[in-house]
């Protein structure tokens, strides 16, 4: 838990927000001696680094593009100080959950989720320079915009820098790949796996965007040449030469590795002045205090990993009572194994 947490956590390179958490957590009760015992795991994590007066000003008047606003229309009151649940302070429980997730499906089929930065503003890292299926966590962990390429870090860096020191803020693009998914993930019509994923990103605060596979360059295609074709592979499995679809056909998972892309808007709260209205509905020019991240992505990307496996878990686990409740057609199906175990091929059909 703790070393995504960290990966989270404010304060963590200059290209973030100032403010200054450890985001220690401490587990209050569900495991014994490093064990899990089946009971709700209760994980603790303290802020000590807040501070209410920077939110004076927005006690009294609508921050831009936030949720203060709609947060009165709905309820007729908020939480100032600090957001309440439209702050991203919320995340530190995602995260926590989504560690153990992330073990459990890497345990049980091998399953290995990773999230970088693929866009800065107008910095766009080309699709070519990273592959799939050998990108590592210590490439995208090697630099604080966590963009796994050196080059195209150093330029979001220095975007992020230009508009940190202008009291702006941009936003960007996260890319995450699951690798080793089973088979079988996902339900037809309202639970197809890219729609669970699509409403599990868009959760996260500041998104406002998603797509998946080709996503919508998908549109420039003709049907030959979007289409991936089938083929069997050495050992028997049939596998797609192309991976346009993302690693999902029909909503179900098909064993390629998924990838999909969650586009964040700059941050709301930014040092310049802008024009508001306040609570009691009086036109006035706003300028905010506080210490807030000029780009979100970087601190993003644990979070985007985590909701994919959370959603990742818990299809499996539906799978898991659906289809493994009684015996399989071998001839078509496979069963959701450990990662050390030697998939079931399908026998010959008369």
């Amino acid at each position: 838990m703790q070393a995504d947490l960290d990966r989270r956590r404010p304060g963590q390179s200059r290209i973030t927000t100032p403010r200054k958490e450890t985001d220690t957590c401490k587990i209050l009760s569900g495991t014994y001696e490093g064990m899990t015992t089946g009971t709700p795991i209760h994980v603790f994590v303290p802020n000590t680094d807040q501070r209410g007066g920077d939110y004076t000003e927005m006690a009294k008047a609508y921050r831009p593009s936030h949720a203060d606003l709609t947060y009165d229309l709905k309820y007729g009151v908020r939480s100032v100080q600090g957001g309440g649940r439209s702050s991203a302070r919320e995340t530190i429980g995602r995260v926590a959950a989504g560690a153990l997730a992330k073990k459990i499906l890497k345990l049980k089929s091998g399953v290995e989720i990773l999230a970088f930065v693929s866009k800065v503003h107008q910095v766009v890292l080309p699709d070519d320079r990273v592959d799939y299926e050998t990108v590592t966590l210590d490439q995208i962990e090697s630099n604080i915009c966590r963009c796994p390429d050196p080059e195209y870090a150093d330029k979001m860096i220095a975007a992020i820098d230009k508009v940190r020191t202008e009291g702006n803020s941009i936003g960007g693009v996260v890319t995450c790949i699951a690798r080793n998914v089973p088979r079988g993930l996902g339900t037809p019509v309202f639970d197809k796996l890219e729609a669970l994923l699509a409403k599990a990103m868009l959760s996260l605060p500041a998104s406002k965007g998603f797509e998946i596979g080709s996503g919508f360059a998908g549109t420039d295609l003709t049907g030959s040449e979007h289409n991936d074709e089938f083929y069997m592979d050495e050992s028997g499995n049939v596998r797609t030469r192309t991976n346009r679809s993302g690693g999902v056909q029909g909503g179900i998972s098909n064993g390629e590795t998924i990838y999909f892309k969650v586009a964040f808007k700059p941050t709301a709260t930014i040092g310049k002045k802008q024009n508001t209205v306040t609570r009691d509905h009086q036109d006035i020019e706003l300028r905010t205090r506080g210490r807030h991240d000029p780009c979100v992505v970087p601190r993003a990307v644990p979070m985007v990993e985590t909701m994919a496996a959370l959603v990742l878990m818990d299809q499996l686990m539906a799978h898991s009572a659906q289809c493994e409740m009684f015996p399989l057609n071998l001839a078509l199906q496979e069963p959701v194994g450990s990662a050390n175990s030697t998939p079931v091929l399908a026998p010959d059909v008369a």
